[in-house]
């Protein structure tokens, strides 16, 4: 597949390589939030057990408050006022945030994919794709993935940044905000329905990664700059500026199979070189790719 860095023909990859990128960085937000501690605090009304101690001062209040938060499921906060600091609820808003951001940036890229033609999308049964345009199909499931992960990030962002605070020992502000944790999460789940149904009703266009490729000859340019550098090291090659030669054949128009090949055949470089510059394709010109793919695990 052709890449497209600031909008520009680049250097090769696989689709399948660019969408392990995104379950990557999703899977490392997702273990994070896996990882997010559930604090808990019963210590009495600012957090000191004193009620507790004139009741029972032969209690160990700090174990019987560690081991009835543990019951719950939470951690016990041994340091709280009036209210549990909230602390761990901003740590977990905020990276659910950020999963919101990660998943919004793949919509939007599918959505472009789409647009080039790199996905094709299947028609649905009773499905209206535009309220005039009979032949359109929209790609409404990751427009709409997208607007409800930014109404989830404006909703987690806010109480992120509201709820680590309180004045003194204890304000009423949390009350009214923590209200709207739930329709955080559900603007999120939404989102998260959308791109799942989304992801269904779409097929790869293996003509179009084709045609992009060969299209894009010129984007072997880097390849061939980098070879002669490295025959420059091994003292087979004197050429004096690399980008600069490859700059003046390519930048700015399209080159294709033949003139590079010509161009290639005409390098003060080794025949070794010259040889396998001649075998390269935008098509095996994807590096390791494939490979790393597997890293995902």
């Amino acid at each position: 597949m052709l890449s497209l860095t600031h909008g520009q023909p680049a250097t090769p990859t696989t689709l399948g390589k660019e969408l392990a990128v995104v379950a990557h960085r999703l899977g490392r937000v997702l273990r994070r939030i896996e990882q997010q501690e559930y604090l808990g605090k019963w210590a009495g009304a600012t957090g000191n057990f004193a009620a507790h101690l004139v009741a029972g001062p032969e209690l160990d209040w700090e174990q019987v408050a560690d081991e009835f938060t543990a019951s719950l499921g939470l951690v016990w906060n041994p340091l709280t006022t009036q209210i549990e600091s909230h602390d761990w609820q901003a740590e977990l808003y905020s990276d659910i945030a950020h999963f919101n951001r990660v998943l919004h940036n793949f919509c939007t890229d599918v959505w472009m994919y789409i647009q080039r033609g790199i996905f094709k999308q299947i028609p649905q049964p009773g499905a209206t794709g535009s309220s005039t345009m009979p032949h359109k199909i929209n790609p409404i499931r990751f427009e709409n993935a997208e607007s409800n992960l930014e109404l989830s990030c404006a909703i987690l962002d806010s109480l992120a940044a509201t709820l680590v605070t309180s004045r003194m020992q204890r304000d009423l502000t949390d009350s009214s905000s923590q209200r709207n944790i739930g329709v955080g999460f559900g603007h999120s789940l939404l989102a998260l329905d959308n791109v799942r149904r989304g992801l269904g009703e779409l097929a790869v266009n293996p003509d179009t990664l084709g045609r992009e490729l060969d299209g894009n000859w010129e984007v072997l340019a880097e390849a061939i700059q980098t070879v002669i550098r490295a025959e420059i090291v091994a003292g087979r090659s004197h050429i004096e500026d690399p980008y600069a030669v490859l700059k003046e054949l390519t930048r700015g128009h399209s080159v294709g199979r033949d003139e590079l090949v010509a161009f290639v055949d005409g390098l003060e470089i080794g025949d070794a070189a010259k040889a396998r510059l001649r075998e390269l394709t935008p098509q095996t010109y994807t590096g390791r790719s494939a490979q790393l793919v597997d890293r995902l695990g």
